[in-house]
């Protein structure tokens, strides 16, 4: 069974995220979408590492071979875990690649046995990122765009939330 690990911060998760996850998932028997929990902003997150859970698992629910997961350990451990053979990574721009090949690397050096692969974004999301999605929400924009539907009642309401804290 070929596992891959899709990682990230899914602070939300964009339409952009789930067009990744649904073509890597036709390349896997199983695809693990897992939150990384960053050291560094663990408390700077709009949503807990357990929300982006919980909002992810919304979202990838019709997609069998899909699971959703959190971790805080090296990302090269968890594959080593989960018995991973690959890492999904999404590339908007060829900013992200330089990025994304330096962590590879790393990667690889960490655990010999695992490969990353590289997903253009779909044209029509090169430009959607959390952050914006986050700013956009800020100012009340339509997110019906740059998030699933299945969650834009959550995120339109933790926005509002933190505006009243």
């Amino acid at each position: 069974m070929k596992t891959a690990i899709y990682p990230g911060s899914f602070d939300p998760i964009t339409l952009g995220h789930l067009n990744i996850i649904k073509r890597a998932a036709v390349c896997f028997d199983r695809l693990i979408v897992c939150v990384l929990v960053n050291s560094e902003k663990i408390n700077r997150g709009m949503f807990t590492p357990e929300e982006r859970v919980e909002l992810i698992r919304k979202v990838v629910a019709k997609l069998p071979n899909v699971e959703v997961d959190c971790s805080s350990t090296l990302l090269a451990e968890y594959a080593r875990q989960k018995k991973a053979c690959t890492l999904v990574k999404g590339l908007r721009a060829v900013s992200d690649y330089e990025n994304e090949l330096q962590m590879a690397l790393i990667n690889r050096k960490l655990n010999p046995r695992l490969e990353t692969m590289f997903l253009p974004s779909s044209a029509k999301y090169t430009y959607v990122s959390s952050s914006v999605v986050k700013e956009m929400g800020r100012y009340g924009a339509d997110l019906s765009d740059f998030v699933p539907r299945e969650i834009i009642e959550d995120v339109q309401k933790k926005i509002e939330s933190g505006r009243e804290a």
